[in-house]
């Protein structure tokens, strides 16, 4: 398969398995689970499950091996735009062409269905993990839950939501985005690779070239903040200046920050030279990101 036949059938496995893991049935749960596949189910790039797959490819391990981890993260994902998107953080009325959650549901129920999606997550790969009795499982799972928490994903928002309203430096940017996207961009490669058997020279080469990743995936966003628009995007452009948030954009401006994301993701692509053709589809991946117009 070339690299958008590959990409499609991931995205179809990940879309499949999504679509039926919220097992809600209590009648009284309805709007909850409604609420839930409502923001899990609005399709997107499928960014970070699709990584947990590619990698697992690397070292021959199966898409069924690495599959509940996939969509544990993109759980995990979904659950952060929920909350992303409420009036006491970004207050965006539309995510992916859709009215967000709360616009729908609620901002109770929008933090309700953030907090069962996390949650359900969680069940998802102990769930997985102590039906193979793994090891490799449980040590998968507590990298994830390190790049979701406090030292990781929310660790970022946090450093964020603290610099609204005035000018960071640089150094505190690039730290910003390492924890706020790159953290839950290394989780999918470096669980697959673990679950996989990868050793620490493999894992550390991976973990760098998912760390690069998500630099320029935000790199990316801030670029996208400015020159994108709603058609293209599923939400309001411009997001970032109403909020006074400090951007690459801001800080370096625009044609620097364009080429810091090429360099940026050329660094990343190095990384898996030690791989040869078998990572050919994480590097078309990283290719295609800077491409990216949503």
């Amino acid at each position: 398969m070339n690299f958008k036949e590959k990409q499609s059938f991931y995205i179809k496995l990940i879309e499949e398995k999504l679509a039926n893991s919220v097992a809600v049935d209590n009648p009284y749960y309805t709007s909850l689970k409604e609420a839930m596949l409502y923001s899990l189910t609005a399709g997107g790039k499928r960014l970070r499950p699709t990584l947990a797959l590619a990698t697992g490819e690397i070292f021959g391990t199966e898409p069924g091996e690495v599959i509940a981890f996939a969509c544990a993260i993109e759980m995990i994902h979904t659950y952060s735009l929920i909350h992303d998107d409420l009036p006491a953080m970004d207050n965006d009325d539309y995510r992916r062409g859709k009215l967000t959650n709360h616009k729908m549901f609620g901002e109770a129920m929008a933090i309700l269905a953030g907090d069962a999606l996390l949650n359900l997550a969680y069940e998802t790969m102990l769930r997985d993990a102590l039906a193979g009795s793994s090891m490799a499982k449980l040590r998968a799972m507590e990298a994830v839950a390190r790049y979701a928490g406090a030292r990781g994903m929310i660790g970022g928002q946090v450093i964020d939501l603290q610099g609204e309203g005035r000018k960071v430096d640089s150094q505190e940017l690039a730290a910003m985005h390492r924890l706020k996207t790159g953290a839950l961009i290394k989780a999918p490669v470096e669980a697959a690779a673990i679950i996989s058997g990868a050793g620490e020279e493999q894992l550390s080469v991976l973990s760098n070239y998912a760390a690069n990743l998500g630099l320029a995936f935000q790199i990316k966003d801030d670029i996208l903040d400015v020159e994108g628009s709603m058609e293209e995007m599923g939400k309001r452009p411009g997001n970032d200046a109403v909020c006074n948030k400090s951007t690459y954009i801001t800080l370096y401006g625009l044609e620097q920050s364009k080429r810091m994301l090429q360099e940026v993701t050329d660094e990343g692509i190095a990384f898996l030279e030690g791989f040869g053709s078998k990572a050919d589809f994480l590097r078309e991946l990283a290719r295609a990101l800077v491409r990216r117009s949503n």
